[in-house]
């Protein structure tokens, strides 16, 4: 995903699809009605779900970023990817994990309901909000999920930041660069499709996350797929879409990574091809490499319990 990038209009389209063209909670950039913000301080009780709890706020450096957090435990953070908003986690897999994780999720700068500033975006950027939300946080160190871009920005929070990082999951990502492997030409066509009505433009989007058997079987979203209840502005996503394409790449750093790092991918994902977790895992000091058959891009979705089960396992380890 990172040779191109898709256009921000099928990001938005895909987000009017998974939403069923419903209307967002609020305006990008704006706290929900009823949320308290950022007036509170302690951890949600770990029987409590993400999408149950509110959003809050703090500054970090000069943008405020918005997140949630549940559960108690060693700290647990997840990075979004590209065009994406915090509400697109699994709720689900979240509460589990919360049983014995703090678990934190937030908005990327400029998306959702993190603010933006003039700075110019980068996936370096946006490793250093991540370091900074841990220093608002009174967080040392944390273990870190990141999926897709997300994924991106776990390595560099990684190699910028790496007495802040504990265990390290690298989930769909790729190393960037030309040591990636692509999309084939034909998902690359599907990415960039503008035709057709907004509907069909995010249905077709939506289609590349998951295996096409499996969509059959599953013809429903809304019996898998969290509703998103944030917006984000064409020009954040676009500014996105720059840093990712100006983005050098972690594949030679690799080897400074000294986190325990665990590499996640699906053996059906179109968009991050599997062959790029061993590009990353090959060059990470004793990485795990753990590939889900059938798995797609969006494979949380399509099997939360083994994904959650698998990370579990691996934050359980010595």
């Amino acid at each position: 995903m990172h040779a191109f990038i898709v256009p921000g209009v099928l990001i938005l389209a895909l987000l009017i699809f998974m939403a069923g063209c419903g209307a967002p909670t609020g305006p990008p950039g704006s706290i929900p009605p009823g949320s308290p913000g950022n007036n509170l301080t302690a951890s949600n009780p770990p029987d409590q779900r993400i999408d149950q709890v509110p959003v809050r706020t703090i500054r970090v450096d000069d943008i405020e970023i918005a997140y949630k957090e549940v559960g108690r435990g060693e700290p647990l953070i997840f990075i979004i990817g590209y065009g994406s908003t915090m509400d697109m986690w699994p709720p689900g897999v979240l509460a589990n994990l919360s049983s014995k994780n703090r678990v934190i999720v937030f908005d990327n700068r400029g998306m959702g309901y993190t603010t933006t500033s003039e700075k110019p975006f980068s996936i370096e950027l946006f490793a250093d909000d991540a370091a900074g939300l841990m220093d608002a946080l009174e967080i040392s160190r944390a273990n870190v999920l990141g999926w897709s871009m997300g994924a991106d920005i776990a390595q560099e929070l990684a190699l910028r930041h790496p007495e802040k990082v504990g265990r390290l999951i690298l989930y769909a990502g790729t190393c960037g660069g030309n040591e990636s492997v692509p999309a084939a030409p034909e998902v690359l066509d599907q990415m960039t499709d503008t035709s057709g009505t907004a509907q069909e433009q995010g249905e077709r989007l939506f289609r590349l996350l998951f295996p096409a058997g499996w969509v059959r079987d599953h013809p429903d979203p809304r019996a898998y797929f969290p509703i998103p209840t944030e917006t984000s502005s064409p020009e954040s996503i676009a500014r996105q879409a720059e840093a990712i394409g100006s983005w050098n790449g972690t594949c030679t750093r690799l080897p400074e990574i000294r986190s325990p790092t665990l590499v996640l991918a699906g053996t059906e994902d179109v968009i991050s091809v599997p062959m790029n977790a061993f590009v990353i895992g090959g060059r990470i000091p004793g990485a795990w490499i753990i590939q889900i058959p059938g798995g797609g891009h969006g494979m949380m979705y399509q099997y939360p319990d083994r994904f959650e089960q698998i990370v579990i396992f691996f934050l359980d380890s010595d």
